[in-house]
């Protein structure tokens, strides 16, 4: 079990259409495009940039827990992503050491990646996402 990288950086809104403006016509950064990811309640836009990429979140109804959140905090930062290997290992681990997420287990998240959260009470008010691409096998 490993950490990788920094897969995104994620931001809250409620008009993804601004970012769009901002990075890709104002700051040449392309769009990898929108991909819905119902469990999690959001319409996600990715823009690759160098090793990482910059994910806008997009709440798809009022249920949404992304509203309550914008609601809370309003647009903006909303978490950081670590690509990891050994999720459920890294998860048992963390969870042995008393670190609280915001599930009990992984979900499929954008990408197909299985994700899942650090609670911002064990991470010094920062919501961060543990992701690991799943495999063919």
């Amino acid at each position: 079990m490993k950490i990788i990288k920094i897969d995104h950086v994620a931001i809250a809104t409620h008009n993804p259409s601004g970012f769009q403006e901002l990075f890709e016509k104002l700051m040449g950064i392309p769009f990898d495009g929108v991909e819905t990811v119902p469990n999690e309640g959001v319409n996600t836009y990715f823009y690759p940039v160098a090793d990482t990429s910059i994910e806008v979140l997009e709440p798809l109804n009022a249920d949404a827990g992304l509203v309550k959140f914008l609601q809370k905090r309003g647009a903006g930062l909303h978490h950081i992503a670590m690509l990891v290997e050994g999720l459920d290992d890294m998860v048992a681990r963390l969870k042995q050491s008393g670190v609280q997420f915001t599930s009990e287990t992984p979900t499929k998240g954008a990408h197909g990646k299985r994700i899942i959260f650090i609670h911002p009470k064990s991470a010094g008010g920062v919501l961060i996402e543990l992701s690991e691409q799943q495999t063919d096998s």
